[in-house]
């Protein structure tokens, strides 16, 4: 089966770029290369309703977070999101499309977590910030204007990853009530 042409020129594409892979570089030069290229393939953001910079308290320190709200009105569910990048790379800019594609999508509200990364912070400080913000996300549910009983977790690659374990952790402690799982790719 042929690849599809646009894969075929985003490969082509990297392959002229001639960067170094991420398992080459340390974390730091990784996250440059990283975010060098998600700049470059990027689409335009789409418009949500309301964006809003969150601190949620954790136990590493405070977690920085980004609240997205569709235009659909009233009490919304809402899908914790956790970025991917193998637990390295990626942060709240890096999926800021994808975030703002799921609440309009959705009709409903995003929080995208950014967790702290490995190596700086090791295991399991990532799942840590993790489930703290989803129980903060459940627990300022009506200063957020979402419904806690239809509280989602998702994510992509190391994301969707953290997703299925912060849903594990949820379901072992009782609370929050996790009613749905958005894992892309979960490694």
């Amino acid at each position: 089966m042929p690849l599809d042409p646009d894969a075929q020129l985003l490969l082509d594409l990297i392959k002229e770029a001639n960067r170094p892979t991420f398992e080459t570089v340390g974390a730091v030069e990784a996250r440059e290369l990283f975010n060098a290229g998600r700049k470059v393939l990027a689409p335009e953001p789409m418009p949500v309703a309301e964006t809003r910079e969150l601190t949620i308290p954790g136990p590493g320190g405070p977690i920085p977070a980004r609240l997205y709200r569709s235009a659909a009105t009233g009490v919304l569910p809402v899908l914790v999101f956790f970025h991917g990048g193998g637990w390295v790379v990626g942060d709240i800019e890096s999926h800021d499309t994808v975030c703002r594609h799921l609440a309009n999508r959705a009709d409903s509200a995003v929080v995208s977590v950014d967790y702290r990364l490995a190596p700086e912070h090791k295991f399991p400080a990532a799942v840590e910030d993790c489930f703290a913000a989803t129980a903060w996300v459940a627990g300022n549910a009506a200063a957020l204007g979402v419904d806690p009983r239809r509280l989602a977790v998702g994510g992509d690659s190391a994301g969707g990853n953290l997703a299925a374990v912060v849903s594990l952790i949820a379901r072992d402690k009782g609370e929050p009530r996790i009613s749905c799982q958005l894992l892309i790719y979960p490694r």
